[in-house]
């Protein structure tokens, strides 16, 4: 019967009599002592260590990011003299806790019963760590740079604060002119006591529509070349009053090579619109690309020509080439229903060979312009003035033996460079063929630049001081000493240099 007057059953208490019956024999030998509290408390083991579950691992410490590294390198730092904005910057997130491993496949780890251990979804115990603030670290002052000399004996003296900024040798040589020479940059320079009317400078531009946008033309061309012996500069620009007006550049200018090595053919081509033309520029750079399709269609026997000397040959078919170009022009002044003297232009011409073996230079064209050859530091005008009611087939000798021919439309022989019949001559045509000496500059330019040429010394001096030793300008000197701008000539300017080595 148990304390409350309960009176067990019969079975329950069956297990403990046939556990703990003293005749009960013992289930193996064993030399220990064997009693009641023994046999207690090694039960109780067994039970502990079968039932009790094994501790889980213990959490890893929170990571905090160190505040010298948690600054952001692309922010913005505060100058040093400010004091930085302190911002909170998000606290990171904890590192995710390993999977629990499943209490069967864990090995027995002995230790004290009372030690209780959260479980895995619970969140670790104990204070929370302290919060940081991310603060850029201020930069260290630089030391003060050293002296560039050693000092003096005496007192100690600062360095010259203006030495320490001076640019390198080679960063102060970057911003010298890129014209070639060692002066500033090239100007539009004018000669005389006074400047002309007009701006140097570009003004107003022509007036376009949506149909003749194929026919504008820009304000200046510059180009440049080098073959053989000679260097060659050619440069065309708008004239003061047209800049001013807003008219288009009438002159044209091409240059041009055909062919390739030593039997290579290099044409100047300048043409120059008649004044109040409406179509004037249209004209100029129709005769500049027909002469220069047919000298590509003859340039293997005109470079051979040049190369042998033959001066007869040159003349009549080069004759021949620039009146097929003017047959054309007239045909064209027809097709837009205008007269002839309309629709015209003047055309000279320089023929240079690729060939270093060769300094043979061949001159021909049509109307007014000008050739000059500076020899020994002096100008010499290769085409003189000759009255135009002179007889027919009048030939005059130039300097140092070289021919000048003047035509008044006499026929010609056919033209070995071309086929079919040519047109009716209408123009006067001159040709020249000269021999080039080292240090010579031939001149070729339209009316614009040779009437002040011939009309003002002070142009030809100025040019003779600049293109003289030591050799040809830059592209960017060049068109300055083109544009030396003289009050009373405000016309187009265009020319081609060639300068013999």
């Amino acid at each position: 019967m148990s304390q409350q007057g309960e009176k067990p059953a019969a079975h329950e208490d069956d297990w403990w009599r046939k556990l703990y019956d003293e005749t009960a024999p013992d289930t193996g030998p064993s030399s220990a002592p064997d009693s009641l509290d023994d046999r207690f408390d090694s039960v109780s083991d067994t039970v502990s260590e079968a039932v009790e579950p094994e501790p889980e691992p213990e959490p890893l410490p929170e990571v905090r990011p160190d505040p010298r590294t948690a600054w952001d390198p692309y922010r913005e730092q505060a100058p040093p003299s400010e004091e930085p904005e302190r911002k909170l910057e998000p606290e990171p997130e904890p590192e995710p806790e390993p999977e629990p491993v499943p209490v069967a496949t864990q090995a027995a780890v002995p230790g004290p019963r009372n030690t209780v251990f959260p479980a895995p979804w619970e969140a670790p115990a104990g204070p929370p760590g302290p919060r940081t603030f991310a603060v850029p670290k201020p930069p260290e002052p630089e030391p003060p740079p050293a002296p560039l000399t050693p000092p003096a004996a005496g007192p100690t003296t600062a360095p010259d604060p203006v030495a320490l900024h001076e640019l390198p040798p080679d960063w102060a040589a970057s911003d010298a002119p890129a014209d070639g020479g060692g002066g500033a940059r090239p100007l539009v320079d004018h000669l005389g006591d006074r400047p002309p009317t007009y701006d140097a400078e570009p003004a107003a531009l022509p007036a376009a529509t949506s149909e003749n946008l194929d026919a504008l033309v820009p304000d200046t061309v510059l180009d440049g070349a080098r073959y053989g012996t000679y260097t060659l500069r050619a440069a065309s620009v708008r004239g003061d009053s047209a800049r001013f007006r807003g008219e288009p550049r009438r002159d044209a200018l091409l240059t041009a090579r055909f062919g390739a090595a030593e039997s290579a053919l290099v044409l100047v081509a300048v043409a120059g619109g008649v004044r109040g033309g409406e179509g004037a520029h249209l004209a100029a750079a129709d005769a500049c690309r027909w002469i220069g399709g047919a000298v590509a269609r003859s340039h293997a026997r005109l470079s051979e020509d040049i190369r042998a000397g033959r001066r007869a040959d040159l003349k009549s078919g080069l004759h021949r080439l620039t009146d097929r170009t003017y047959g054309k022009l007239r045909a064209r002044a027809a097709e837009l229903g205008v007269e002839p003297g309309e629709y015209t232009t003047s055309l000279r011409c320089l023929l240079l060979s690729a060939d270093p073996d060769c300094r043979t230079r061949v001159f021909f064209g049509v109307g007014s312009g000008g050739l000059f050859r500076l020899r020994d530091g002096l100008w010499q005008d290769l085409e003189p003035v000759i009255p135009e009611e002179a007889a027919s087939g009048v030939s005059e000798a130039g300097p140092d033996g070289d021919r000048l021919t003047m035509d008044l439309q006499i026929t010609t022989p056919p033209s070995p460079y071309s086929d079919g019949p040519a047109p009716p001559p209408a123009e006067l045509f001159r040709f020249r063929a000269s021999v080039a000496r080292p240090g010579d500059t031939l001149l070729l330019c339209s009316n614009g630049f040779a009437e002040p040429m011939r009309d003002e010394p002070e142009l030809p001096d100025e040019l003779a001081e600049r293109w003289g030793p030591p050799g040809p300008p830059g592209l960017p000197a060049f068109l300055a000493d083109t544009q030396l701008r003289i009050k009373g000539y405000a016309d187009d300017r265009t020319c081609a240099a060639v300068w013999e080595a």
